[in-house]
């Protein structure tokens, strides 16, 4: 719904701030020779070839020329049957293993669902029992693909609330069964079935310049590292890591891998508490670079990797993305490796995901404005800042206060449309705040007190996402009517939505309010007796609850 005038863009919610790590104190030996795992695990990679292709074939590389000048080497692993690169390392270490699995009766692993999958397919493929631990967290999509990859040769055991705690239970129930346990990254068999990504990448006919690769607790990183650096030393690797689970960063820090506090699970597919002590050895070493991401950016990179490939990603998927916007000042004429590391995504996700997106060069800001509480003020305000030209992509109000109104907007511009905003909403003498970053925004909060409406009518308006269409109804209904709660934000859709409430000074207007709406819209759904009983609309007691 574009608003007061305006045209209304994409929602950018949240900002958050980056952290980057310079590596050059984690560089090793001062002579510049390489850590002495690296040789090994470049062999052992080069033995995992032989292994893994008996499972699937290579994956493909995309070619996609970027905006800011820069070529992005996409690397779909999420082609592979199980959408994502881990079925690589679970396949080459049970394989290189097969007769210690079968003699042990089977093997344990735990998953928030990729590894999981990789460990079914591979058990199933080569007969093995296989018992997956998976956190109750675990995405229901991640689950379900676990149980049809492995079938028969698969139990699933959920417990716990985070990997961590489903590694805990899998590392105690293969000690006492003597079943072999199926590290998922901390591992030289399973980091070179991972380091074959790498491999591929640099026999692909464009060679990489610059790689980003995602951390979590390593696996990947780490071989793709060993194999890129071997290959050609010029090659920039930069690992990539969430928020609230850089684990791998702290390692840095400490000088080795330590316990994480707090677990962010946005990206569930990096999310481990402490890092891989192999990993961490080899890693040290090798990377030029670490850059953490936000779980906006993360979701910003998703939203690109549609828009350019039409590809859906999950989170974790498109850390390395993330990483490479938040550096493509810096990559003009460069050949960039992206590895879209997984899209094994639960669809419900998707409405949480949207909402995270943020806007790193600031452009949406938030305001809460004090306004006159009586009928045709939001108006006035409204056509006072309608020379500034900006979009607005929420709006809440609600009325609490007998004399005064604070409603809430979201504007997308640019920082300088938003210091004249500033500039024109003091000359016109309003006081107001920027709200930008307040925690409750997200949640689109917009207290009210139901006491002050008079003969309330509430609704759902249905607006055409077009300039104007607000403003036009606001001076339309200005004198019938007060806003007496407003709760709006752009969708993206044809149609915006808003949840309103109307308070009226007698019936004849109301009467009047509700004429002019069905002859000239927008159109409306009026809203069910328990709906309105939740808005404190109706003061009679709520019916009583039965059995469906």
């Amino acid at each position: 719904m574009a608003m007061s005038g305006f045209r209304t863009g994409c929602p950018r919610l949240l900002f958050f701030f980056h952290r980057r790590a310079r590596m050059t104190h984690l560089r090793g030996k001062s002579d510049g020779t390489p850590d002495f795992r690296v040789p090994e695990l470049f062999r052992q990679i080069m033995l995992a070839r032989t292994r893994v292709y008996k499972l699937h074939p290579p994956t493909p590389t995309e070619i996609h020329e970027m905006p800011e000048g820069w070529t992005m080497l996409l690397k779909r692993e999420d082609l592979s049957e199980i959408h994502s690169y881990k079925w690589r390392g679970a396949f080459n270490f049970i394989s290189a293993r097969l007769g210690e699995a079968i003699a042990k009766g089977g093997v344990v692993a735990a998953s928030a669902g990729n590894h999981a999958q990789g460990v079914a397919k591979s058990a199933g493929r080569l007969g093995v029992k296989a018992t997956l631990f998976m956190p109750m967290s675990a995405p229901k999509l991640k689950v379900e693909s676990v149980s049809r990859l492995g079938g028969d040769f698969v139990d699933i055991v959920q417990t716990g609330d985070t990997y961590d705690d489903a590694a805990a239970a899998a590392l105690d129930f293969a000690n006492k069964t003597k079943r072999l346990h199926v590290p998922p990254y901390d591992d030289l068999l399973v980091m070179a079935g991972q380091g074959v990504v790498g491999d591929e990448m640099m026999t692909s006919p464009i060679r990489p310049q610059v790689v980003y690769v995602q951390m979590g607790g390593g696996g990947l990183a780490a071989g793709v590292a060993a194999v890129l650096k071997t290959y050609d030393p010029s090659v920039k690797v930069i690992g990539v890591e969430a928020e609230g689970q850089a684990s791998m960063s702290a390692a840095f820090e400490a000088g080795e891998p330590v316990t994480l506090s707090h677990l962010d699970i946005f990206c569930d597919g990096t999310a481990v508490k402490t890092a891989g002590t192999l990993t961490f050895n080899v890693l040290k070493n090798l990377l030029d670079d670490v850059v953490v991401v936000s779980a906006a950016e993360v979701a910003g990179a998703m939203e690109e990797l549609w828009r350019v490939a039409r590809v859906l990603s999950e989170p974790s998927g498109a850390m390395g993305m993330a990483a490479a916007r938040k550096d493509s000042a810096n990559l003009a004429g460069k050949n960039v490796g992206v590895i879209l590391s997984g899209a094994n995504l639960d669809f419900r996700r998707l409405g949480n995901i949207s909402r995270r997106i943020g806007d790193p060069t600031g452009h949406q800001a938030f305001y809460q404005v004090e306004i006159p509480e009586r009928k045709g003020a939001m108006l006035a305000f409204l056509k006072r800042i309608s020379p500034v030209g900006l979009n607005i992509s929420h709006l809440m109000v609600g009325q609490y206060d007998s004399e005064l109104a604070y409603p809430v907007m979201g504007f997308d511009g640019s920082p300088e449309s938003f210091a004249y905003l500033e500039e024109v909403i003091a000359f016109a003498g309003y006081k107001f705040k920027n709200v930008t970053g307040r925690p409750d925004l997200p949640f689109r909060v917009a207290p009210y007190q139901p006491r002050l409406l008079s003969l309330p009518r509430a609704a759902i308006l249905h607006f055409p996402e077009r300039p104007g269409a607000l403003l036009a109804f606001l001076e339309r209904i200005a004198t019938l009517t007060n806003i007496s709660y407003f709760n709006y934000v752009h969708s993206g859709e044809e149609i915006g939505r808003a949840l309103a409430v109307f308070s009226f000074e007698n019936a004849e207007n109301r009467e009047k309010f509700l004429e002019d709406l069905k002859l000239h819209g927008p159109e409306f759904t009026d809203l069910p007796p328990d709906t309105n009983h939740a808005l404190g609309l109706v003061d009679a007691p709520l019916p009583p609850l039965r059995d469906s």
